[in-house]
């Protein structure tokens, strides 16, 4: 996801209490021990987590020369970049070669302009304002900001049981919503959106915060096009949570549950595209339909068709890689 950073000098108390309260990522300032009296969070000081000049480098552009200069600091950490009339191209070519670029804005449409320049967006943004609603309304943006992954609906081709297995339950520190849903699949070209247990049970109560999300051998998405196995998923990680439309935030895991379940296989096609899934066998497990709704494993049946991604396959720790892999 993408960086929110607060600049807070001069010091201000109330900004750098807003900034934490909203989930910024690192505040810049001038004495790093003020910021920790307060809470934990990474500091852009001389005395902080990250030291500039050595750390993290600030670059006005003004000019091709600046710009390439930008770009060159840019292999050593971070750079904090300012253009006077905010003007798009020089963010343009540095994001194109670059993804360490923080730009320094002063508003929320500023944000939003930053973090999707060329598609891709900046690493993040640096927000320099007096206001703390405006810190609210920047962090607000950023949390909205997440990729948009294309979601394309697969026809079910088979059910059936596979017999006891160890599942993954991903227990989020988020109340997951309807409609929305965790990427899974046995393999990493394709995965089936899985429904958080949302929905009222005669037996057992909604756990909004929890995706039953499959096996212990299957991947779960991540941001930024990488993925992990259910079973290496650990408390503090974070997980993306995709919406049926296709836009995505990450969730903090919890707590991750492992039991041992009775299975079943679901596989489905999309064109050329196959996906498959070994979930748990049981009524409280959905996938989610075109339309957003979520469906029970237990009365799927072949020629439903149900929402998934198709990626590309082959992964080397969780990264894509481009090498002859055959995975089935």
């Amino acid at each position: 996801m993408k960086q929110f950073w607060v600049d807070l000098r001069p010091w201000r108390k109330d900004l750098a209490t807003t900034a934490i309260e909203s989930g910024a990522d690192a505040l810049v300032t001038d004495d790093a021990e003020r910021v920790r009296e307060l809470g934990r969070v990474m500091t852009i000081a001389d005395n902080g987590d990250l030291v500039p000049g050595k750390d993290v480098f600030e670059v006005e552009i003004v000019d091709k020369a600046t710009e390439e200069e930008a770009l060159r600091l840019s292999r050593q950490g971070y750079v904090i970049v300012r253009t006077r009339d905010w003007t798009v191209i020089p963010l343009e070519n540095l994001v194109a070669q670059s993804d360490r670029i923080i730009a320094a804005v002063g508003s929320a449409d500023e944000a939003k302009v930053a973090l999707t320049v060329l598609e891709r967006g900046t690493a993040g943004v640096l927000l320099s304002t007096d206001d703390p609603a405006k810190i609210r309304r920047v962090a607000k943006a950023i949390a909205g900001a997440g990729e948009e992954v294309p979601l394309v609906p697969f026809e079910v081709t088979r059910i059936v049981p596979v017999g006891m297995g160890d599942r993954v339950c991903v227990d989020t520190c988020s109340i997951l919503a309807d409609g929305e849903g965790m990427l899974v699949g046995n393999t990493s070209s394709a995965f089936l959106l899985v429904h958080p247990e949302t929905l009222e049970n005669p037996y057992v109560a909604p756990r909004p915060f929890r995706v039953n999300a499959g096996a212990v051998h299957a991947y779960i998405r991540l941001a930024e096009g990488k993925t992990a196995y259910l079973a290496d998923l650990a408390v503090g990680d974070k997980v993306l949570v995709a919406e049926h439309t296709g836009p995505t935030h990450e969730a903090v895991v919890g707590r991750v549950k492992i039991e041992r379940r009775p299975l079943l296989l679901v596989e489905a096609k999309a064109g050329d595209a196959k996906v498959s899934l070994v979930l748990q066998n049981a009524e409280t497990i959905r996938l989610v339909r075109e339309d957003g709704t979520p469906v029970s494993v237990a009365v799927l049946a072949v020629g439903d068709k149900v929402l998934g991604s198709v990626e590309e396959g082959g992964r080397h720790f969780g990264v894509a890689v481009k090498e002859t892999i055959l995975e089935k």
